[in-house]
């Protein structure tokens, strides 16, 4: 602990210039994967910005269980809806298993106004929140 001090003083361009990396590492970190929305404040969103819901997850995860509302377009295949999600006026929330995924379509699509659920389906689940079961998609 001592030597970390006495490298401190006598190096404090150093130590100065890696706080200000860790700090900046974190930033982008935290950017690149988009917006977190919690599964408490989604309903509010799609409430009063009337947003889009995105499940991310394949065809049969979203038949055993989607949110009521959500449109299903596999992660595999969002490249073919870019541009109809980039033309959208309408905020759009991206939901996948655990939220990584979610955070990579919401870099491809590359829209101005979009989210992600915080910690995914799985998060929804823990918190108790419902899900709907079948083929019930909402056409966008």
């Amino acid at each position: 602990m001592e030597r970390w001090l006495e490298f401190m003083g006598n190096h404090p361009f150093l130590f100065g210039t890696l706080g200000v990396l860790l700090v900046l590492f974190f930033i982008f970190e935290g950017q690149r994967n988009g917006r977190k929305i919690s599964p408490q404040s989604l309903g509010i969103l799609v409430k009063a910005k009337n947003a889009m819901l995105i499940d991310l997850r394949d065809a049969k995860d979203f038949r055993e269980g989607h949110i009521s509302g959500s449109r299903n377009i596999p992660y595999s295949q969002i490249a073919n809806h870019v541009d109809e999600l980039k033309a959208t006026e309408r905020p759009l929330v991206f939901i996948c298993n655990l939220g990584q995924v979610a955070g990579s379509a919401l870099q491809k699509v590359g829209h101005n106004d979009s989210y992600r659920l915080d910690g995914g389906i799985s998060n929804w689940k823990a918190q108790g929140l419902p899900l709907v079961k079948g083929n019930k998609t909402t056409k966008a």
